[in-house]
């Protein structure tokens, strides 16, 4: 890509996706993860308007009197993106490609997390750990950041989220805020995720497109597995093929589901086709009660 259509490129996300962690998502990124970032300090005597979610329950049965844990926020959080760049992310059939959401998913929650003195770090991962681009703040580096998801060309193909779990364990010490960014084409992660999940905080952000579940009736076509390049030619008029690609899919996805929801996880689904700003908020809201 020549370098004056890549900066154009940068550009236009940039204003987007600032725009939106300004103006959309502030209040909500903020208090999402608002207290994952606290330290303990004290207990002290519950007062009233006191959050009863802090009361320390050993304490208060100890001295049959109400007592409240008290937190000290820390200065800064560590946020950083595990981003797929596996061969399936080049993918959409309506609006854009998988891999084009996945930047702008990314960028947005670069911005959102400078806009609140947050260090960001991505992992790009395939089935190999591609990239790794350590937690730092400031505008330059969340600009670097999308250059590289824009530019940057994996060597492999596949997908192992497991490879980008344990990886973020053992390079990233301190307890983070962590967004998988996926279609989560994979499987067998399971207990990568729940391991993770007990050190850092893991999002999930499950990225699909709807021809993804379902196939239309268009006759005999020809489609190539993005990432083991196999070839085959489909009977989409054949009405049991339908019904067992959508069977496969919905397996899957019950699949996807149940590892987020026994891994403690907490996950938003983002289709190609619709706005990710709903989705996103959502998934914010949630995570602030």
């Amino acid at each position: 890509m020549e370098t004056s259509e890549l900066l154009k490129k940068v550009r236009k996300i940039e204003i987007k996706s600032r725009g939106l962690s300004n103006h959309v998502f502030s209040g909500e990124y903020h208090s999402a993860f608002k207290g994952r970032g606290m330290t303990f300090s004290e207990v002290r005597e519950y007062l009233p308007g006191d959050d009863v979610r802090s009361i320390d329950w050993n304490v208060t049965a100890r001295f049959n009197n109400p007592f409240i844990k008290v937190f000290e926020e820390e200065r800064e959080m560590t946020v950083v993106l595990l981003v797929d760049v596996s061969a399936s992310g080049e993918f959409g059939t309506k609006n854009q490609l998988k891999q084009e959401l996945i930047t702008e998913l990314c960028a947005v929650l670069s911005f959102s997390s400078i806009q609140n003195n947050d260090k960001i770090g991505v992992i790009f991962f395939t089935d190999k750990v591609e990239k790794f681009i350590p937690p730092a703040k400031g505008k330059t580096h969340v600009l670097r950041i999308i250059r590289d998801l824009i530019e940057f060309k994996p060597i492999h193909k596949k997908t192992d989220i497991s490879t980008a779990l344990k990886y973020l364990t053992n390079v990233i010490k301190k307890k983070s805020v962590a967004f998988v960014i996926s279609d989560f084409m994979d499987a067998n992660f399971k207990d990568a995720l729940k391991i993770a999940n007990k050190k850092h905080d893991i999002v999930a952000l499950r990225i699909y497109d709807r021809r993804e579940k379902e196939l239309p009736d268009v006759g005999l076509i020809r489609m190539r597995d993005a990432e083991t390049g196999e070839l085959r030619w489909i009977d989409t008029s054949d009405k049991n093929t339908r019904l067992h690609f959508a069977a496969s899919a919905l397996k899957q996805e019950t699949y996807i589901k149940d590892t987020f929801n026994k891994s403690g996880v907490d996950a938003a689904n983002i289709i190609t086709s619709e706005s990710y700003i709903q989705p996103l908020m959502n998934l914010f809201k949630r995570r602030a009660f």
